[in-house]
């Protein structure tokens, strides 16, 4: 069975369970096991709070993460994935470069709906160094806290939502991705409301990990 490993940089424990719960539907036949970095921050909220979740990320990958098929770094900023790829013996993903890999394989011009104003450069530039900066028509921060949009209530919702129809309406874009691992949860909800085709990198990371430990344990 493939074991798809994936770590959350932060410390919010609810959040890793979200994410896990949303794997294990994707990925019924795998083995999908959550890790929590306790020694990192409640939230990350820009570069200093991804800074400092940094060492414990690399101390799971080196650690628990080890016997992964695949490993998937569980924060929309894509939290220390060069450093953990280094660190790895088996594939490692982040959600947001899975989400920008699915909107290409898509052919759908996206914009980036995400939580925090602090957290738009990190996301601006991920897209560039990935090269996906051709198909990305806005990065759009909704003004709402990490921990909030994980909460998940109906203003939450609400905000999200418009803010994903302005990313339709004014930018262009043919897909929203949800940028932040906290609205893992409210996908649904939010196609509900605004029509929109929705990306969320848990799980375009479940269905992308598991090629890629095939590839890796030599399967064509």
């Amino acid at each position: 069975m493939t074991r798809i490993v994936y770590i959350n940089p932060n410390a919010t424990q609810a959040m890793t369970d979200d994410i896990v719960a949303t794997a294990r539907a994707v990925l019924p036949g795998a083995e999908v096991v959550g890790l929590t970095n306790s020694a990192g921050p409640p939230a990350i909220e820009g570069p200093e709070d991804g800074d400092a979740a940094i060492p414990g990320v690399l101390a799971l990958v080196r650690g628990a993460a080890a016997g992964a098929d695949a490993i998937v770094i569980a924060c929309f900023d894509d939290t220390g994935l060069d450093e953990a790829r280094a660190a790895a013996s088996c594939p490692v993903l982040g959600i947001g470069q899975a989400a920008y890999v699915m909107a290409a394989l898509l052919g759908l011009r996206f914009s980036v709906v995400t939580s925090v104003d602090v957290a738009v450069p990190v996301i601006r530039g991920n897209i560039e160094r990935s090269g996906f900066a051709g198909l990305c028509a806005s990065v759009r921060a909704s003004g709402l806290a990490v921990l909030d949009i994980e909460a998940g209530s109906e203003a939450v919702r609400a905000r999200l939502a418009s803010e994903i129809a302005l990313a339709r309406d004014g930018d262009g874009a043919a897909a929203v991705v949800l940028g932040c691992a906290g609205m893992t949860g409210l996908r649904d909800d939010l196609a509900a409301r605004t029509g929109v085709v929705l990306i969320d990198g848990v799980v375009a990371s479940a269905r992308l990990s598991v090629a890629a430990a095939g590839l890796a344990g030599g399967g064509a």
